[in-house]
């Protein structure tokens, strides 16, 4: 049985919609959490190196069976698995990125603290659109 586009755009948001939206006030009101992934997460080049082979496969899944440009909502859950397939290969061949980034986050968490905001903002989004 094979899905159309916009149920695989609704099965795919309503997996990605509910870990945003939860990720993103994890970081948000979790100080504790952002400082030790900011401090020390980016100083073990294995598990950033798994993490990255984790995107990567998820991001080829996810553009495997959704490679669609359209424009209307479900462009973003192409978009997310070309940028999770790009911040994979990153974190692969390039984990020593991470350390100088990071370090600069953990001075000034804005950055960190606008991007979960968005996060949330799009996990909300997403599954809204999956679930009604």
């Amino acid at each position: 049985m094979r899905m159309d586009q916009q149920q695989t755009s609704k099965l795919i948001a309503g997996f990605l919609g509910p870990a945003l939206a939860a990720m993103g006030p994890a970081l948000i009101l979790n100080d504790t959490l952002r400082t030790a992934l900011l401090l020390e997460l980016p100083h073990n080049l294995g598990l950033i190196f798994i993490a990255g082979l984790l995107a990567l496969i998820a991001g080829i899944a996810i553009v495997r069976v959704h490679n669609h440009w359209s424009n209307d909502w479900t462009v973003i859950v192409t978009i997310f698995g070309w940028l999770a397939i790009l911040g994979g290969l990153v974190r692969m061949w390039m984990p020593q990125l991470a350390i100088p980034i990071a370090e600069r986050l953990a001075t000034d968490p804005t950055i960190i603290l606008v991007a979960a905001s968005v996060m949330t903002a799009l996990g909300a989004f997403l599954s809204y659109k999956a679930y009604r």
